[in-house]
């Protein structure tokens, strides 16, 4: 993949204490990182498997 430059993060508002991740979307993918570690690993996924894995969380609510 080429390097998307810079994204546009956001996290759930629900977000409390520390332990969120944020996600930017960019050309089809999603990507996902630790808001505590900004510059830290970011991970990336097609749009559909995402959508399948959130999903699949909200289902086991």
């Amino acid at each position: 993949m080429t390097d998307p430059g810079p994204l546009t993060w956001r996290k759930s508002r629900r977000s409390s204490g520390g332990q969120c991740v944020e996600v930017a979307n960019h050309d089809g993918s999603v990507f996902v990182r630790d808001s505590k570690n900004p510059s830290g690993p970011v991970l990336t996924f097609e749009i559909a498997v995402f959508r399948s894995f959130v999903a699949d969380l909200r289902s086991q609510r």
